[in-house]
């Protein structure tokens, strides 16, 4: 691979990576889990730096209440219906051309997590929700693969570096899932854009660290941030006796369907409703049914209509986003109603 040596030049004299690093982080495999606030901005950093290949994977598109704290995002994307993941992909590929990048919209679950996850270097966690975390932590333990935990909430933030076989992992640090309703969301506490800053930071170069090959240089323990009081605490955490992943080599959320089939979403009055593995819509033919007596919005990712007081978004996976409600019968019921089941 050719390397455009000026466009890096002030990294490679960063002795960390120096003209010997540059090829090992083009010839890097990157997932990112999620194309919000950590995952478009830790994205945009490992691009730049010239990581060879990364993978954008994202279910959502752009609302008007990302712009705060979702870099990668205009005005223009919340009208266009346009998906993140393909969005953030066209930016970036306008930041780097040396790079590839490749856009999936979908949501991540135990039918297709090993198939998006598995054949990457290092991933990196920018979801919103603990089941999907543990997901990826069951992918990374089952296939060797170190990656990245991050999690922002209000002023406050969260990274630990997990490397499979060599210390914890997140279900030693976070056992279960916690009932809905006990903690704080994104809807609830709000999020301070420069925590963002401080995380995707960190975990951009834990990664970049991986793919340098100076796994010795990786942080062995959980880094707890706060940007308004200016505190900052790395602490360590003990692999935990009878683990049911990282002990036991059970990989729970992987090998069951352990993953919702409706969702609410972080930030939202909204919810996703999942469609089994292997569904596929004609989004043209949904689209002409549904223009009726009705505007639609057709992309190539996904059709926009308004019913019964709802903004309904259906993706060709089957999946849609429902606004407008969090209550899943009545999701369920707009779904069955207006595209079939």
């Amino acid at each position: 691979m050719h390397l455009d040596q000026e466009r890096y030049s002030r990294q490679t004299l960063v002795p960390q990576v120096g003209i010997a690093g540059q090829p090992k982080l083009a010839a890097g495999r990157v997932a990112v889990a999620g194309c919000g606030a950590l995952g478009s901005a830790t994205a945009s950093l490992l691009a730049r730096a010239g990581v060879g290949y990364i993978r954008l994977i994202d279910r959502d598109f752009v609302e008007i209440s990302n712009l705060q704290r979702q870099r990668l995002y205009t005005e223009a994307d919340v009208e266009s219906g346009m998906p993140k993941a393909a969005i953030a992909a066209q930016r970036l590929a306008e930041a780097n051309s040396e790079i590839s990048l490749e856009a999936e919209v979908t949501d991540l679950s135990s039918a297709n997590a090993e198939a998006l996850l598995s054949d990457v270097d290092v991933i990196v966690d920018a979801i919103d929700n603990l089941e999907g975390r543990f997901l990826i932590n069951d992918v990374a333990l089952k296939h060797s693969i170190p990656w990245i935990y991050g999690a922002v909430i209000s002023t406050y933030g969260l990274s630990m570096t997990i490397l499979p076989g060599e210390g914890p992992c997140i279900r030693c640090l976070l056992p279960e899932t916690p009932a809905p309703g006990t903690v704080d969301t994104c809807a609830t506490a709000g999020i301070f854009g420069p925590i963002v800053d401080w995380i995707s930071g960190l975990q951009a170069s834990e990664a970049m660290k991986l793919l340098l090959g100076q796994r010795d240089q990786v942080s062995r323990g959980l880094c707890q941030v706060d940007v308004w009081d200016r505190e900052l605490e790395v602490s360590g955490v003990p692999v935990r006796p009878g683990c049911p992943a990282c002990a036991m080599g059970r990989y729970e959320f992987l090998e069951a369907d352990a993953t919702s089939e409706t969702v609410s979403l972080c930030g939202q009055d909204a919810l996703q409703i999942s469609m089994p593995s292997g569904s596929t819509l004609d989004l043209e033919d949904l689209g002409a049914r549904l223009a009726s007596g009705r505007e639609v919005l057709l992309t190539p990712f996904m059709v926009r209509f308004e019913a019964e007081g709802h903004e309904i978004n259906v993706f060709a996976d089957g999946r849609a986003i429902i606004k407008g409600t969090t209550d899943p019968a009545l999701g369920r019921m707009l779904y069955a109603k207006y595209v079939g089941t």
